[in-house]
């Protein structure tokens, strides 16, 4: 299952601008770190989710996404796919409007769980990837 550019674009473009993201610490080598950047960037308000709960370019992070103690439009995935469906379905408890799942990271049932609570989303893509081709 893959998700549509249209689906991709309305996440990115139209969705809201604040993303948790699921795995981000201040561990500069990590891909969710320069990730991170791309969408600070791009616009977006990143909120780190991690145990270790630490303060990440600037913004608060926190170990779980029921801590977070605001609303948040995105959760962005970096966790292994073995662990990703119990996130994807932390972010439907949260009240989230879409899940992304980065390159690497797929759980087919999470997908259909997450689709059929009417969440968007998006499985094995990066949105540093996608946000150039927006045009």
């Amino acid at each position: 299952m893959d998700a549509d550019d249209e689906t991709i674009r309305r996440i990115l473009t139209g969705t809201g601008d604040t993303w948790a993201v699921v795995g981000l610490s201040n561990n500069t080598a990590r891909a969710a770190y320069g990730v991170a950047g791309v969408l600070r960037r791009f616009g977006k308000r990143v909120v780190p989710v991690h145990p270790k709960a630490e303060t990440v370019l600037g913004e608060q992070g926190y170990a779980s996404l029921d801590a977070i103690p605001f609303d948040v439009d995105v959760v962005d995935v970096f966790v292994n796919s073995g662990l990703a469906g119990a996130v994807a379905d932390e972010a439907v408890a949260k009240g989230a409007k879409a899940v992304w799942f980065q390159l690497g990271v797929v759980d087919e049932e999470a997908y259909a769980r997450t689709r059929e609570a009417g969440l968007d989303m998006v499985m094995n893509r990066c949105p540093a990837i996608e946000i150039p081709k927006l045009g």
